[in-house]
């Protein structure tokens, strides 16, 4: 209870708010379909810019590209094996991204061989967590929070947004569609993404973490979890000290745990009392 106390203090002080948490505003724009678009977003695809770029991105070019980068990164880092650990993660994050409104993706979880802290979400609904963060949480709360925060990327498409950005995809795949098809499609996305621990390492724009973050808290309650999981997480990474090597990279693509505290704190100040009825489950937690 005390440590709720100062977690909850910790959350809603510091800087002045930015935007309100209004938990069902977010939840209907997260979970709206590419096809619920309107007409002026649609036209928007005529144009330059970002929002232009990612409209109308067909689902099973997004998952072939996510196969590919996470496909990759497994070549690097493994899948530990334990059959009982992959099969708990995929269960938890299976419940978790149902919330999302994504149910045009097959969802994919692991947790690899690395004593690294981090996470990555690849298009299509890839997900990985790494063994050393694994190791690092308490609790099934934690770790629903962790994939969560992972399942917002996706929903969101933010790593889509930067392969766009550097003109690796077309709208709408049509560079691959005109250029390739049947098996060479896949050997061209993988020409195109190149190595897929590259694309994941370059890292987001910190406001597309602190959104991850937002709907990472939603979807976590939305799952009957305990909304404040995905803070404590980030809290405990906070303490690591910044020259371990095990979060290096984690420091290296992310905003500081403390920055993405306090964003947090400004999203749910005065909200507090909606994320109360979540559970935190550490009982059923499989622990490595």
């Amino acid at each position: 209870m005390i440590f709720r106390i100062l977690l909850v203090a910790l959350l809603i002080s510091g800087a002045a708010t930015t935007h309100a948490f209004d938990l069902g505003g977010l939840v209907k724009e997260i979970t709206k379909k590419p096809t619920e678009d309107s007409a002026a977003e649609q036209q928007q695809t005529k144009q330059p810019g970002l929002l232009g770029l990612l409209a109308g991105t067909p689902v099973e070019e997004e998952i072939a590209i996510g196969r590919e980068i996470s496909g990759r990164l497994l070549g690097a880092a493994p899948l530990v094996k334990d059959k009982q650990l992959q099969r708990y993660v995929n269960q938890v994050g299976a419940w978790v991204a149902k919330q999302s409104g994504r149910n045009d993706l097959v969802w994919h979880f692991g947790v690899i061989e690395s004593d690294d802290l981090n996470a990555f979400a690849a298009p299509g609904g890839y997900i990985l967590v790494t063994k050393g963060l694994y190791k690092k949480l308490h609790n099934e709360a934690e770790l629903a929070g962790v994939l969560a925060h992972e399942v917002g990327h996706v929903i969101k498409q933010h790593h889509l947004k930067i392969l766009k950005q550097g003109q690796l995809i077309d709208v709408g795949g049509g560079l691959l569609k005109q250029k390739v098809g049947g098996d060479d499609k896949g050997q061209a996305i993988g020409k195109m993404i190149g190595s897929g621990a590259e694309i994941l390492a370059r890292g987001l724009d910190k406001n597309a973490e602190y959104e991850a973050d937002r709907i990472g808290v939603v979807l976590a309650a939305r799952a009957g979890y305990d909304a404040y999981a995905l803070p404590s997480v980030l809290q405990e990474i906070g303490h690591v000290r910044a020259d371990d090597s095990s979060v290096a990279l984690l420091f290296k693509t992310h905003p500081h745990p403390e920055k993405r505290l306090v964003e947090l704190g400004d999203a749910m100040d005065g909200h507090a009392e909606q994320f109360d009825d979540g559970k935190i489950l550490a009982d059923r937690f499989y622990r490595l």
